[in-house]
């Protein structure tokens, strides 16, 4: 039953955002402020809801996938600015998980929260695997991400727009490494060569995160310590 109506739901809020062109229209947020409220109104469990829907979260993987077409067709680009890139990712995925661990542990967070938040800018699977593994929860962990992404893909092509920022490399870059899979699909809508370089940076973070995740928590304990 609820498989169409989130159908239904989602190309309504598609509709919204292309006629509105504007970026808080969002269609996934439109999709969550009218489907909640419906599940809320008819007292639907979301185990309900997901199970109706469950084909859905297969389709992610290919979806994901499906984005390295854009990626094939800037594969010179990529050979030539090999070092930007790395050199982008790497230190955006590293500011993400430090300013994260220095706000938590200023504002008193315990260890099970820290651990929650270092994925906030990676895809949700490495992000609530990451969190496993470190002692978190992993549903914390998904709804940062998906938070994380939606300011991303509502507010990064304005702050393009009102920094001068135009090249392709800078905007898909950035959008990839903080904002993920949400700010891919909205990099696609964009410019391919965007979403070439968002998908290529949703990767590399996602490896670098998980590597440095459990010595950027480390980190973290004992600044908790040492500041209390």
């Amino acid at each position: 039953m609820w498989l169409p109506v989130t159908v239904i739901v989602f190309f309504i809020a598609r509709f919204i955002a292309i006629k509105a062109k504007n970026p808080i229209f969002n269609p996934l947020l439109l999709s969550i402020a009218m489907l909640i409220p419906l599940l809320l109104i008819l007292n639907v469990p979301f185990d309900t809801y997901y199970a109706d829907n469950e084909w859905i979260s297969y389709l992610l993987q290919p979806a994901v996938v499906a984005l390295a077409y854009p990626l094939y067709e800037q594969l010179p680009q990529i050979r030539q600015n090999w070092r930007i890139i790395a050199l982008a990712c790497g230190v955006g995925s590293i500011a993400s998980m430090f300013t994260a661990s220095i706000i938590a542990v200023s504002l008193g967070a315990d260890t099970e929260l820290i651990a929650s938040l270092l994925g906030k800018s990676v895809t949700t699977p490495i992000a609530m695997e990451v969190s496993s593994h470190l002692g978190g929860e992993p549903a914390i962990a998904a709804i940062l991400v998906l938070l994380v992404g939606l300011f991303g893909a509502i507010m990064a092509y304005p702050i393009y727009q009102l920094l001068g920022v135009t090249h392709p490399i800078a905007k898909g870059l950035t959008m990839g490494t903080v904002s993920h899979a949400l700010g891919t699909a909205t990099s696609a809508e964009k410019d391919p060569r965007d979403a070439a370089f968002s998908s290529l940076a949703l990767v590399i973070c996602g490896v670098i995160t998980s590597v440095l995740a459990p010595s950027m928590f480390a980190f973290s304990i004992w600044l908790s310590h040492w500041l209390g």
